[in-house]
């Protein structure tokens, strides 16, 4: 029997790179591939990695300062170390192929990836390519975008951001109804009412908050529930009102979303592609710091009439509810619906896998099938 095909994805720091990985490294083990993750200790991919059943390979992060200092006349031999420490992974796991998905982990990977002839995958699911993905795909490694805007000149194939399945196959009507009465039990959502979820990503938004618990009475007036996920470290607001439901953290999101007819939200790329998959018409808030680069993962879908935009500067519970009262107006909403369900780009975590048995030149394990 042939030797299985053997994958490494490396995406470490936040969820926004963590999430594609394992969306990826699922859809490559259904075929019989065998993955790891490759990572560092300074992320979530610590703890996210091992709960979805993964091995995970630890190298040092190699952070770039910004402004000159010593960490900087420091980070020659950083790298070189993390580049030792990766091509060692890559060696011992027996690599066919690696997938970069950005992060600190990313460029001594891809250069492990080169220094060892693997060949190699960069995927950027933002507008903006990180450091990291354009020197993967400048090293040779051949570059996956997430919408035709991604990555602003880095050259690539438009393949989606690889989602979990659970948020990116539909639900069939049978589990539509049974994740509806899983909501009406968690949150005391009534099925049949619009619903509003509200989030600002595990960690919350502050201004988000302020505006939506600001916004809730009128929203409830105009006829809405109203989710919010205020954060885990976040208090939760003290407002008594029937229909406004505010939590810490959403665990399913699957059974949010499920429930949901209106997102209110940051515009990282992993949120605007979930929102996307699952066809509701979003209103983005961009995190206003960084690159700008939240305003751009939105650009497409809001230029698409799929989703509207609040800049955080402006935001307000005023101007909340009178942006949710205008996508509610008549023939308003479903236009907005048809537009964001039109951008879905099907399953991203497939088109990568076919991508890497073909680059391989494997078989894949007919045991698997």
């Amino acid at each position: 029997m042939a030797r299985k095909l053997r994958v490494v994805v490396a995406g470490g720091g936040t969820a926004g790179h963590i999430e594609p990985a394992l969306a990826t490294a699922d859809a490559l083990k259904e075929r019989g591939a065998e993955v790891i993750a490759l990572g560092t200790t300074k992320g979530l991919e610590t703890t996210l990695v091992p709960a979805r059943g993964y091995e995970l390979s630890l190298i040092d992060p190699v952070p770039v300062p910004r402004k000159p200092n010593v960490d900087l006349l420091k980070l020659p031999w950083r790298l070189l170390r993390s580049v030792r420490q990766a091509v060692a992974a890559l060696k011992a796991h027996e690599a066919d192929v690696l997938i970069g998905f950005g992060g600190y982990v990313s460029a001594p990977a891809y250069l492990a990836a080169k220094l060892t002839r693997t060949p190699f995958f960069v995927h950027e699911a933002n507008a903006r390519a990180g450091m990291a993905n354009k020197l993967g795909v400048a090293l040779g490694g051949k570059g996956l975008l997430a919408t035709r805007a991604a990555g602003l000149g880095l050259k690539g194939e438009v393949v989606g951001i690889p989602l979990r399945a659970s948020l990116s196959n539909a639900a069939s009507p049978e589990e539509l109804a049974a994740q509806k009465v899983r909501a009406s039990q968690l949150w005391g959502i009534d099925p049949q009412r619009p619903t509003i979820l509200v989030t600002g990503g595990s960690q919350g938004a502050v201004s988000i908050n302020k505006a939506v618990t600001e916004a809730a009475p009128d929203l409830v007036k105009q006829g809405f529930q109203v989710l919010h996920q205020v954060g885990k470290k976040n208090p939760l607001p003290e407002l008594s009102l029937s229909g406004y439901v505010p939590v810490h953290y959403v665990e399913d999101m699957a059974v949010a979303y499920a429930i949901t007819d209106l997102v209110i939200c940051r515009s990282g790329a992993m949120t605007v592609a979930e929102n996307s998959a699952r066809g509701k018409v979003a209103i983005y808030v961009p995190l206003p710091i960084g690159n700008g680069e939240q305003a751009l993962n939105a650009a497409d879908v809001v230029e698409r009439g799929g989703a509207m935009l609040i800049q955080d500067a402006e935001l307000s519970g005023e101007l909340l509810s009178s942006t949710v009262a205008e996508i509610s107006e008549p023939g308003r909403f479903s236009q907005m619906q048809h537009a964001v369900s039109s951008l879905h780009s099907g399953n991203a975590a497939q088109t990568i896998a076919d991508l890497v048995f073909e680059t391989a030149d494997h078989p894949e394990d007919p045991e698997e099938q």
